[in-house]
């Protein structure tokens, strides 16, 4: 399997379960009193299984876009640009308008 493939799909899965950490602690703590609300329902696991699915895609996707930017190498200088070394306001004129009358 290619080294990025493999990349994405452990990112993938520990995006997962971090989502299911995630998704445990607000049904332990009974944020917005959402285990009372899940336990009623008729469709508790379903309810649970989207809250994870879904957050599951988003975690994924930022843990994988975190690592790859986490590869990038930051070895060289800043390119392009101005170096400005010694910043002082400088005056700036502006003449009247004229006054008819």
């Amino acid at each position: 399997m290619p080294r990025l493939i493999r990349l994405y799909v452990t990112q993938v899965l520990v995006g997962f379960a971090i989502s299911a950490v995630f998704i445990a602690g607000l049904l332990w703590l009974d944020i917005a009193g959402l285990r009372g609300l899940i336990a009623r329902s008729d469709s508790a696991l379903l309810a649970v299984f989207m809250l994870w699915f879904m957050n599951g895609i988003v975690f994924a996707g930022v843990q994988f876009a975190w690592k790859i930017m986490s590869l990038a190498e930051d070895d060289a200088p800043p390119r392009g640009g101005s170096k400005v070394s010694d910043l002082r306001p400088v005056p700036a004129r502006q003449e009247a308008p004229a006054q008819r009358g």
